[in-house]
């Protein structure tokens, strides 16, 4: 069905309407939805300390993880498998000396969350969305970090933004894990046989791809990782923890620019999902239903900029929806760790 109006005709031209005042003229589309939102935007001036200062302690922290996990590389012993791997950080305090050899596996994980990060914040600014710096979390975990985030401080003002600043982020940290995992796996050690660690780590379908076209007939089990593969192998896992379709994630965003009918109802339906998984699987699919909960499966309104899906979005834009789809599936791991 067209929306175009008839042409008009003969008594048409003879006798036309008045026009409309100008208080009651439509407004134009492009300023409709696009340049009143901008005009609203808060004023927000990003701070520099704080971030600078979690990047650098994150760094140590994820630094002294990479020094004892290419410790035991060098030996041939899988990692994690005593309390100095678990919490390193007070023998990394007695041999300081070690922690050169961590840089590789911290320098390439903060890379790749940096790019994640990034991705987000120069779409804002292109947008110009007020958005904080990216923040690192440094933690004593298996990793040295919780990640990294932005925060928004400003509005979208319609779904083609929303989209740019959802997807820029997986993109982006995909992008540069990819290649690093296939260098770090390169770069592995095949074992006479299987390395028996009390934490399993899983093995995503792209990873396994990637190691059948390594190692052709080689078991998973026997792969011995290099920390440069393990700095991959976190990246694809934040790239799958961030596109789960729901709330206020990345995938969240994109598929709410989809349909926000179906995002709704997807959020609700993720959180007993959730809860199963980590009964059945991975107990850290717990916390990730906690978010769902905190953020109540809502997600702020976009104003629609074109009545049509496709107009608005773009074939493009189209096709890398579907790309954040795929890049889950590659990246899925219902159970990423097991302990033995």
């Amino acid at each position: 069905m067209s929306n175009s109006l008839p042409l008009p005709g003969p008594e048409d031209r003879l006798n036309p309407e008045p026009p409309l005042p100008e208080q009651a003229q439509p407004l134009p589309p492009l300023y409709r939805s696009q340049e009143i939102p901008r005009l609203v935007q808060p004023q927000y001036r990003p701070r520099r300390a704080l971030p600078i200062v979690l990047l650098l302690a994150t760094l140590l922290t994820t630094t002294v993880v990479g020094a004892r996990l290419a410790l035991d590389f060098r030996l041939r012993i899988a990692p994690f498998n005593s309390d100095q791997d678990v919490m390193p950080f007070g023998w990394a305090w007695q041999h300081p000396a070690m922690l050169v050899h961590g840089l590789p596996f911290s320098i390439c994980l903060l890379l790749i969350l940096l790019c994640h990060e990034l991705g987000h914040y120069l779409a804002c600014r292109y947008y110009r969305i007020p958005a904080t710096w990216p923040h690192f979390i440094p933690a004593p975990t298996l990793i040295g970090t919780m990640g990294a985030f932005i925060r928004i401080r400003g509005i979208f003002p319609n779904r083609r933004a929303l989209f740019d600043v959802g997807a820029a982020g997986p993109y982006a940290g995909f992008v540069l894990a990819v290649p690093l995992l296939v260098w770090g796996l390169a770069h592995s050690i095949v074992l006479p046989q299987a390395a028996s660690s009390a934490i399993a780590f899983a093995w995503p379908p792209l990873g396994r791809l990637v190691l059948h076209w390594l190692y052709p007939g080689v078991s998973p089990q026997r792969i011995l990782m290099s920390p440069l593969a393990r700095a991959a192998w976190i990246g694809l896992f934040v790239t799958m923890l961030n596109l789960v379709p729901g709330a206020q994630l990345d995938g969240g965003h994109v598929l709410y620019c989809f349909s926000p009918r179906l995002h709704r109802w997807v959020s609700l339906a993720l959180l007993p999902a959730l809860l199963w998984m980590g009964w059945r699987f991975w107990p850290g699919w717990y916390v990730w239903a906690v978010f769902l909960l905190l953020m109540r499966a809502r997600h702020p309104f976009v104003p629609p900029q074109a009545e049509s899906l496709r107009e608005e979005l773009g074939a493009t834009r189209l096709l890398l929806g579907a790309g954040t789809l795929f890049m889950l599936l590659l990246t899925l791991m219902l159970a990423p760790f097991r302990i033995s």
